[in-house]
C-alpha cells in the first residue's frame, strides 16, 4: 500500500514561539477568513508531525493542497500563508516590442496628413485596434490630442521681480496688506438670439451659437492675500482715470493704519504720470510690477477664472446694467465666504523649472 512514509518524506516544520502563537490564534479564530484558518490548521498539524495525507483527510482537502501550503510556509514563513500565491494570468496578446513601437511613434513621429496622432490613425499605422492604442496611451500617460501654450518672459529683471512678488506671497511684511490688483476688461453683455433649452435627463442644457452684443464693462478687482476677500468695481473704461478712482476705493475700504502692497502688471495705465503723482501723495501705497509675460504670478487672475466660469461665460445679459448686477452679486456672495488662495512654490523652485524649460527649448532648436 502506498504511504507518505514510503515516498519522499515532507520537510519537517519547526515553529518559533511567535509563529506558534499566531498560527494557533488563526487556527482557532472565528473572525479570520476561512482560507487562513485552514492554512493555519495545516501548518499546526504538520508541525506536530502529521503526514500530508492524514491532514488532507481530516480537513477535507487534497494532499497536493496540503503540500502546497507546507512548501509556501517553509519558503516564506508566516507571509507565505497570509497571502495567495501569485497567478500567472493570461498571456498578453500585444508584445512588448509593439508597445515600445507605439510609444516611440507617438513621441517622435507625426502622421503624414495631420499634426498629431489619433487613436484610429495610430491603430492603422501599427496594425492594432484603437482600443489597444487607448490602453497603451493611458498606461504611459500620453495625450497627443492635447497641447498647452506657454511663454517665457524676456524681462531683464525677471529674477529680481519674481523674488519680490513671491516674497510678498510667502513672507508678507508686518502691518501691511498684500493685494493682487488687475482689470478684466471688455466683459461683454451677451444675449442669445433665442431662449435656450433647459437640462433634462439624457440631455445637457443648450444655447444658440449666435448672440447679441449689448455693450461691455471693465471689472477692477483687488484680491486680498490675507482673507481672500475682493474689492471690486465695474467701470465703462480702463484708463488711468478709472485706475485712480479704483485706488481711492481701495484706500477707503482698507484699514488706514496698514501699508498696502499692490501686485500689478505692466499695463501703461498703472505707470501713468498722474497715477505716479497720486501714489506720491499716498505713501502707504506700494506698487510691485510682475515681469512681462508672467500674468500667472498675479493671483487675481485665478479669481478672474472663477467668476468667468461660474457667472459670466454662460450668463445671458440683456444690458450692461444686468451684467454689472450679476458681477456685483457674485462679489457679494464671494466675500461672505471668501476663498484664500495660497501660494506654495518658492522662487528657487520656479527658477529651476524655468531653467529646465529653457534647456529643452535650446536642445530642440
Amino acid at each position: 500500500m502506498y504511504s507518505e512514509s514510503m515516498s519522499r518524506r515532507a520537510a519537517e516544520i519547526i515553529l518559533s514561539d511567535e509563529e506558534q502563537s499566531k498560527i494557533t490564534m488563526w487556527a482557532k479564530g472565528r473572525r479570520f477568513p476561512a482560507r487562513l484558518v485552514q492554512r493555519a490548521q495545516i501548518i499546526l498539524m504538520a508541525a506536530r508531525g502529521a503526514f500530508s495525507k492524514d491532514i488532507a483527510a481530516k480537513l477535507g482537502t487534497t494532499r497536493p493542497t496540503v503540500q502546497l501550503w507546507r512548501d509556501r510556509f517553509l519558503a516564506l514563513r508566516l507571509a507565505g500563508i497570509t497571502k495567495d500565491a501569485p497567478r500567472p494570468g493570461r498571456l498578453p496578446r500585444i508584445s512588448a516590442e509593439k508597445i515600445t513601437e507605439v510609444v516611440r511613434a507617438t513621441l517622435h513621429e507625426k502622421p503624414s496628413n495631420a499634426t498629431h496622432w489619433s487613436t484610429r490613425s495610430m491603430a492603422a499605422a501599427q496594425g492594432i485596434s484603437k482600443a489597444t492604442v487607448c490602453r497603451i496611451w493611458n498606461q504611459h500617460n500620453l495625450k497627443p490630442h492635447l497641447v498647452k501654450t506657454f511663454k517665457l518672459s524676456r524681462e531683464k529683471h525677471f529674477v529680481e521681480k519674481l523674488r519680490d512678488i513671491v516674497g510678498l506671497y510667502m513672507n508678507p511684511p508686518d502691518k501691511a496688506l498684500v493685494l493682487c490688483v488687475d482689470e478684466k476688461s471688455q466683459i461683454q453683455a451677451l444675449d442669445r438670439t433665442q431662449p435656450g433649452l433647459p437640462m433634462k435627463k439624457g440631455r445637457c442644457g443648450t444655447q444658440t451659437h449666435d448672440y447679441k452684443r449689448n455693450g461691455t464693462t471693465t471689472l477692477f478687482a483687488a484680491l486680498s492675500m490675507l482673507d481672500g476677500k475682493v474689492i471690486g468695481d465695474c467701470m465703462p473704461r480702463h484708463r488711468h482715470q478709472e485706475f485712480i478712482r479704483f485706488l481711492k476705493k481701495i484706500d477707503n475700504e482698507t484699514p488706514a493704519g496698514l501699508d498696502l502692497h499692490l501686485i500689478v502688471d505692466n499695463y501703461g495705465t498703472h505707470k501713468h504720470p498722474r497715477v505716479k503723482s497720486w501714489l506720491s501723495r499716498h505713501p502707504r501705497f506700494h506698487l510691485h510690477f510682475i515681469p512681462t509675460s508672467s500674468s500667472w504670478l498675479n493671483l487675481v487672475e485665478r479669481w478672474f477664472r472663477e467668476i468667468t466660469q461660474k457667472r459670466i461665460r454662460r450668463g445671458t445679459f440683456q444690458s450692461v446694467p444686468d451684467l454689472i448686477t450679476a458681477i456685483n452679486d457674485y462679489l457679494e456672495n464671494h466675500n461672505q465666504n471668501p476663498q484664500v488662495f495660497v501660494w506654495s512654490a518658492s522662487a528657487d523652485q520656479i527658477l529651476t523649472t524655468i531653467a529646465k524649460c529653457k534647456e529643452v527649448l535650446e536642445t530642440l532648436h
